[in-house]
């Protein structure tokens, strides 16, 4: 079986100055790269500092590639309609130059919905604009002409074509990622239907996958890339300690949004809201109950809703390489 790749995804939220995230998050970037992990991915959000510390993903990017020297680098997402698609295609086309042909490029069309209200679009617009604004994309890096014919995409980058991603949370979604040649990414939880609180993450994303590979063209090699929360300490008391305000708190946000959350215990959080906390063993053993992670080619771990502090998501970092990582490759 093919080796999967390991990843290391931020949100950047730690609890501190914009300035201070950037660093933080750096610095958790290379920690992982020198502990061998395959790949680092970073949102993106607007406005919005609670749900997400950085506007400008590939600007961001570019001073991550300055320092560090093999780990490649994504985008996970980069919210594809309220960007201008031309200055993508040419802002990753340059990024790539910098990182040495490091960069992976995920897309997605979602985001706050109240953060389309600046960019002169409501949420309703959002999966029109996206397919318009992708189909851009890949014909200014397949190298075609832009609208007049001496208009092409500089610097070049038909690499990037074969590097994109796409994020989904339905069989659609797949569907389209897959008869387009492009990855598929799955996120760390996605909710539920209705009267169905505790049904197991895998139980949905299976059939999304099952659907990537079925509409995947002949001799198109599959790319899945899960996302998942995972907190790693070095005693599973300490580890539920510092989780549980994150995941009440999550809790709270879900309910508020109308999606039910049975039960009042960490225990009953930790299941529902798909998060991965304890000591090394008890994590090992909470990823194996989860069998969509046997089917993918990418796992990338992030602390999110959990946000430890920036020492303690170093040691979670060290704890997967040494730990975890061993048992899903």
């Amino acid at each position: 079986m093919t080796r999967k790749r390991l990843g290391f995804f931020t949100r950047l939220l730690d609890n501190a100055t914009s300035k201070e995230r950037y660093r933080l998050a750096t610095e958790q970037i290379r920690h992982a790269e020198r502990l061998g992990f395959d790949s680092a991915w970073i949102a993106q959000h607007h406005f919005h500092e609670y749900e997400g510390g950085l506007p400008s993903p590939l600007v961001f990017l570019a001073h991550v590639a300055a320092h560090t020297e093999h780990i490649r680098l994504g985008t996970a997402i980069i919210t594809l309609p309220m960007e201008n698609p031309l200055r993508v295609a040419e802002d990753a086309a340059v990024l790539d130059l910098l990182a040495d042909g490091r960069l992976e490029v995920g897309f997605g069309s979602g985001g706050t919905p109240t953060s389309f209200l600046p960019f002169g679009l409501t949420i309703d617009q959002r999966s029109t604009v996206f397919s318009e604004h992708l189909h851009l994309i890949q014909s200014a890096w397949r190298g075609d002409s832009l609208s007049h014919p001496d208009n092409h995409l500089y610097p070049q980058a038909p690499q990037l074509a074969k590097r994109i991603w796409i994020a989904t949370f339905s069989i659609e979604g797949a569907v389209r990622a897959a008869q387009s040649g492009h990855g598929l990414m799955l996120s760390r939880t996605q909710p539920r239907p209705s009267g169905q609180p505790t049904l197991p993450l895998d139980a949905i994303q299976n059939p999304i996958i099952d659907a990537y590979l079925a509409a995947l063209p002949a001799g198109v090699e599959p790319r899945i890339l899960a996302s998942r929360t995972a907190f790693v300490a070095d005693s599973q008391a300490y580890a539920l300690e510092v989780a549980e305000p994150g995941l009440r708190q999550q809790a709270a946000q879900h309910r508020a949004a109308g999606h039910e959350i049975i039960g009042d215990t960490v225990t009953d959080y930790l299941s529902q809201l798909d998060a991965h906390v304890g000591d090394a063993e008890h994590v090992a053993a909470s990823l194996a109950q989860d069998s969509a992670l046997s089917r993918v080619t990418d796992i990338s771990f992030q602390v999110h809703s959990i946000e430890p502090s920036h020492r303690d998501t170093l040691r979670s970092i060290e704890l997967i390489a040494q730990h975890i990582a061993p048992q899903i490759r």
